[in-house]
């Protein structure tokens, strides 16, 4: 251990590792298609960027690739020819690059290679998935939004009148559930993609109403339940009894754990993995969440998360409050590109242009490129930092957060039975992002070092580092 003497006098925060804890083998780290795969969905560089670990030219610059490894791809409600005479409606505030084309269009027949199906819709969502495939991506998840509009009672995928009813008609709950069994089989048997997850929710407690922005469709959880065996049945049907059935995608932590309780035994006996969105930020009881998943002893994704706050300090703040409290296996951003503050990139989907880089960019790479799908969740003994560790290398990798004024933070990893650090001088390798966008942006620093097995380092305000140990044993 250090002398007391080479200790800064001013030391703040003190992270304690303890390495008996166990979150759960670490998943991954992805987005969802939808809306940016349709508008970009050719495009190799956003394909290099986001699903691998390379350094990618972007408009000029060099970016340290996300390696993203999940992918969600959204089963469209969309089509615009009609369906015996009968129309699509559309909300008069629905974008166009908001409505993802489906392939089902009409309820002819359910025979995927009938003239009821268009296996040629939605091709650039589709090219990129294949694009996120080729480069690594191993994970991926088909989800709904709405069910195809003719499935709904008035014809409207982005939802009913009032947005409190179900728009699904009762004799089509079946129909729903076949619709992505059959994506999901046909995606096996010609895309050369296989679902792991498939969800036939998407935030369905909410009011998707008829004048809505994008697809989305009201289902109360008597409904829920009775898709969630159909779409079991149908996946077991098709020789897919490993595809996972997910739900139910709710838009809160709260109302995620409020449906899972009250969904019949026989639906939830049906789900693989509980799936929930992140837009409670910072309220919520994610602990009751996570102690419901276990007990029933189901895999938790944080599968949707996004905000406005383009510096990234928002999304480090509720991943260190998803990984102290909710412990998901797998955590997904919502729109990679996205205008303003929403997208790590910022992009006009509808004109088809990208744009800046937001610093939040930078701040997830600090956890996607360092905590790794096989990696072992470890107590940080920090509520704002993340500690995986990685056996096989040897390696434990720390994510610190430090909000408002600078200050030194030290790390005591003396619970490890062996810790040497890299090379002679025991070296600690250093990244860090400051969220203000004037400083450090994913920027590798060799000047830390292990005095014994402790370390530290002086944080600026606001900013992100990440720390990688080597010769770390349990």
């Amino acid at each position: 251990m250090a002398s007391t003497e080479q200790i800064p006098a001013n030391m703040g925060g003190r992270a304690t590792v303890v390495p008996g804890t166990d979150w759960g083998a670490w998943e991954g780290w992805g987005t969802s298609l939808c809306w940016w795969g349709k508008a970009y969905g050719d495009q190799d560089n956003l394909a290099d960027i986001f699903f691998t670990t390379g350094n990618v030219v972007y408009n000029g610059t060099t970016l340290p690739g996300l390696g993203l490894n999940i992918v969600r791809y959204n089963a469209g409600a969309c089509t615009f020819v009609p369906a015996n005479g009968a129309k699509m409606a559309v909300s008069p505030n629905i974008r166009p690059f908001r409505q993802m084309e489906g392939y089902w269009l009409d309820w002819n027949s359910d025979d995927p290679s009938s003239a009821s199906w268009n296996w040629g819709n939605d091709a650039a969502q589709r090219t990129m998935l294949g694009k996120a495939r080729d480069r690594g991506a191993n994970l991926f998840e088909l989800f709904s939004n709405s069910p195809m509009w003719w499935m709904c009672y008035n014809q409207n995928p982005s939802g009913s009148a009032g947005g409190s009813s179900d728009n699904l008609q009762s004799w089509n709950y079946q129909q729903h559930a076949r619709y992505l069994a059959v994506i999901a089989r046909y995606a096996h048997d010609h895309w050369g993609v296989d679902f792991h997850s498939v969800e036939a929710f998407n935030e369905p407690s909410l009011n998707w109403t008829a004048t809505g922005t994008q697809e989305g469709c009201h289902f109360g959880v008597s409904t829920q339940q009775t898709v969630i065996t159909y779409l079991r049945s149908e996946l077991n049907a098709r020789g897919l009894a490993g595809t996972l059935v997910t739900a139910s995608d709710e838009t809160a932590y709260d109302q995620a754990t409020s449906t899972w309780n009250a969904l019949s035994p026989a639906a939830r006996a049906s789900v693989g993995k509980i799936n929930t969105h992140g837009y409670q930020y910072g309220g919520g009881r994610r602990d009751l969440l996570y102690a419901a998943a276990h007990n029933a002893g189901k895999v938790l994704w944080n599968s949707e998360y996004g905000e406005g706050d383009a510096t990234g300090l928002s999304l480090a703040s509720n991943l260190n409050l998803d990984f102290t409290w909710l412990h998901p296996t797998a955590w997904v951003y919502w729109q990679a590109l996205d205008g303003g503050g929403w997208g790590l990139i910022q992009a006009n989907e509808a004109a088809g242009t990208t744009g800046a880089v937001n610093p939040k960019y930078y701040v997830l790479a600090q956890f996607t490129r360092h905590i790794r799908p096989g990696m072992r969740i470890i107590g940080s003994g920090d509520a704002n930092s993340v500690a995986a560790y990685d056996q096989a290398a040897r390696k434990l990798v720390i994510v610190t957060t430090n909000y408002g004024t600078g200050q030194w933070i030290s790390y005591d990893l003396s619970k490890f039975a062996t810790v040497t650090g890299s090379g002679s001088t025991a070296l600690v390798g250093r990244w860090a992002t400051q969220t203000s966008g004037s400083g450090d942006l994913y920027a590798y620093h060799a000047d830390t070092f292990l005095h014994g097995k402790l370390f530290w380092s002086w944080f600026a305000a606001n900013t992100v580092q990440t720390f990688e140990i080597d010769g770390v044993d349990l």
